[in-house]
């Protein structure tokens, strides 16, 4: 991936286990992920850095989770920030919608939901990613997701290709962009032609 066309994400959350966590699952999808346990530190680290997506913790035992939302929204209102909490309720979802959260999720964090919802904030929000660096996450989504349709195992996907279990995970994961050759060997192996991977990109 092109590290200069990353999208930015701050995370904000004072539960440190979670917040390392969440960094490794981002960082694998190609995001460029900084971790910020102070949410009263959140405009101050804004101004100093480039972010283009927040995750901030709001949960009722973290009371300055709202309040740093109220904040970041009197320095920029167009900064996608997506709400998480540990215990939802109307008045929690009310509370970050006034503040134009981009979304409401709730914790533990499940992360196919989590990339559906970065997906769609990249895509609403217009976010700048390069079009080498999004051609190489459509085809590598589709080929995860055809291997899953298909009932395959990354090592019996290699098996019948002849390439490296790693190379397909990196292909898998947009990290790495296949050669014709390689595309090649996996449209046969998961019987689709190579414009499947193209198509309505």
């Amino acid at each position: 991936m092109s590290t200069g066309h990353r999208i930015n994400v701050l995370v904000i959350d004072r539960d440190e286990e979670s917040t390392l966590a969440l960094k490794e699952a981002l960082s694998a999808d190609g995001y460029r992920v900084n971790l910020l346990s102070e949410p009263e530190r959140a405009v101050e680290q804004l101004k100093a850095n480039f972010h283009q997506i927040v995750i901030l913790d709001v949960s009722p035992d973290n009371p300055g989770g709202v309040k740093a939302l109220e904040e970041i929204r009197s320095v920029d209102n167009d900064l996608c920030v997506i709400a998480t909490t540990s215990m939802p309720s109307v008045e929690m979802a009310v509370a970050t919608m006034k503040h134009q959260a981009f979304h409401y999720l709730q914790k533990p964090l499940d992360e196919e939901e989590l990339r559906a919802v970065l997906a769609e904030a990249v895509h609403e929000k217009g976010l700048v990613v390069d079009l080498e660096t999004r051609l190489n996450e459509v085809v590598g989504h589709r080929i995860r997701e055809r291997r899953h349709a298909s009932s395959l195992t990354l090592k019996q996907l290699a098996n019948r290709t002849g390439l490296s279990v790693s190379l397909i995970s990196q292909i898998e994961l947009g990290k790495s962009a296949a050669s014709m050759s390689t595309l090649h060997k996996l449209a046969a192996a998961l019987g689709v032609k190579m414009t499947f991977f193209f198509e309505t990109f």
